[in-house]
């Protein structure tokens, strides 16, 4: 059977992936990138450092499996949504550096509509709140403040993408401008339910619509590879999905109720809501989780966590209080409880259910006594009592009690989160023996377009669990952490 690449292009840094019909990685290779910080609250990447990058790991994977270019038979591809690039159609080039999903340079273009009463209509049409977590915004920003792009955006001479589409562009030699349906939902210009661009959003938000890429299925053949000088032409990319809804693909949560946590540098919690979108009345937003290529959609209830494993790189690099991420564990483990400590990681603002952008990171309770192991505890604790938060709305809104949470991405190997957060809900929390499932869902979604998998059945007989944690908290502890932990909210 052919290989399946797939490429998980994340917030930063590149991971290649080369697996075989059975879901056995071949090869694993990542490169990180640099990010950067022009001022307080604007995050970008150079989308040639990430192109870069994923030429890179490519070349990486094929070295390292010992196979060839020309033994790939799909590529899926899986990335970091909401981050905006804006290029020249004719030569592929960048106007400028993409801005990144965490940055807030838009909160007055956001301010500005829901002043002039277009929140309602936003909401109502893309299931996403005015926030500049969005691309719409930011898209907006580059058109009113890059000198000569609204005129050349609308003559068409440019094009707009999440990388993505980005990607997709690159790797067919510029032929193919497409996105598929769960990036373009989280763009504030795509319409739910008819999952096409939305004219009236486009006027307000003051985008062309020339700019914009065509709207494809999460799974079917895009385009093939072209020109390029490390892989040979003809390879289709035939799977793409934004990281949150690859990783709720990858976990198989296929059924209306199914939820998947994914822990990495924010905590992103969905749930699969059917094949209709369900309204959020408690600050959740509703998405595409994905269209396959028999023309099915899902949708998705998402709440996320701005900051979940950047918490952890805060402890490392901001208090130098741990050398590696890796230490964590077993230094929260090292006391048997926070002692009396709550840390609220609001490093950027707090997003579902609040979305308040400012709100700032608040740790209470601190003694003569406390530690840097209570400390290290505290914030384990404080990313498992954000999802606890949004799997409580999530509840609310979807009217149906969690029955399992499924849990992915690098922190979900930490033994010591996930007990805490299968108590904290409490529920049965399942962990895959792959924990990297955004890049597994856009494996299966490549696959499905090019018949490695016929359907659900198949992917059913390849996925494999690792542990399951089962909660084991008394309700009077459970009680005692969520209303140390609401306090602390609200002080944040």
């Amino acid at each position: 059977m052919p290989l399946i690449l797939s490429i998980d292009q994340g917030t930063t840094g590149n991971t290649a992936f080369l697996m075989d019909e059975n879901l056995t990685v071949l090869a694993k290779a990542n490169r990180e990138f640099p990010q950067i910080f022009p001022q307080p609250g604007w995050v970008e990447h150079n989308p040639e450092d990430i192109w870069a990058g994923f030429k890179a790991v490519v070349g990486d994977v094929l070295r390292e499996s010992g196979r060839k270019g020309t033994d790939v038979g799909a590529i899926g591809i899986t990335n970091q949504r909401e981050t905006t690039v804006l290029w020249e159609r004719a030569t592929g080039r960048p106007v400028a550096n993409a801005i990144v999903w965490q940055d807030r340079r838009t909160a007055a273009i956001c301010r500005e509509l829901k002043e002039a009463g277009h929140e309602a209509l936003f909401r109502e049409r893309t299931g996403l709140v005015l926030d500049p977590y969005f691309s719409g915004t930011k898209l907006t920003w580059f058109l009113r403040n890059l000198e000569g792009l609204r005129h050349k955006a609308e003559r068409g001479e440019l094009a707009f993408g999440t990388i993505d589409t980005f990607l997709l562009y690159r790797l067919t030699g510029g032929v193919v401008h497409a996105t598929d349906v769960s990036n373009a939902s989280r763009t504030l210009l795509l319409n739910l339910r008819t999952l096409a661009w939305d004219d009236a959003l486009l006027d307000k938000l003051g985008v062309p619509a020339a700019i914009l890429p065509d709207v494809r299925a999460s799974s079917e053949i895009y385009g093939v590879t072209r020109g390029l000088d490390f892989l040979p032409d003809g390879i289709p990319v035939a799977g793409m999905a934004g990281d949150q809804q690859s990783a709720l693909f990858g976990q198989l949560c296929l059924e209306k109720g199914s939820a998947k946590a994914t822990y990495g540098t924010g905590s992103f919690t969905l749930m699969n809501t059917g094949t209709q979108p369900v309204p959020s009345q408690a600050g959740l937003l509703s998405t595409v989780a994905w269209k396959l290529n028999d023309g099915s959609v899902n949708y998705a209830l998402e709440g996320a966590a701005f900051i979940a494993g950047a918490a952890v790189q805060w402890l490392r690099d901001g208090l130098g209080i741990i050398g590696s991420s890796a230490e964590i564990e077993a230094l929260a483990a090292s006391v048997a409880d926070n002692g009396g400590v709550a840390f609220v990681p609001a490093l950027t603002g707090l997003g579902a259910p609040h979305w308040r952008p400012d709100a700032r990171g608040v740790i209470t309770g601190l003694t003569r006594g406390t530690t840097k192991a209570h400390l290290a505890r505290a914030a384990l604790e404080g990313i498992a009592l954000q999802n606890f938060e949004i799997i409580k709305a999530m509840e609310q809104d979807a009217g149906t009690p969690l029955a399992d949470l499924k849990v992915d991405g690098g922190a979900a190997a930490n033994n010591l989160l996930m007990q805490f957060q299968s108590d904290i809900l409490p529920s049965r929390v399942v962990r895959p023996r792959m924990i990297e499932t955004t890049a597994l869902g856009a494996a299966l979604l490549a696959g499905l377009a090019t018949g490695v998998w016929k359907g659900p059945g198949d992917l059913r007989a390849v996925w494999q669990e690792d542990r399951i944690f089962e909660p084991v908290m008394s309700e009077h502890a459970r009680a005692a952490h969520i209303s140390s932990w609401e306090a602390a909210v609200t002080k944040a």
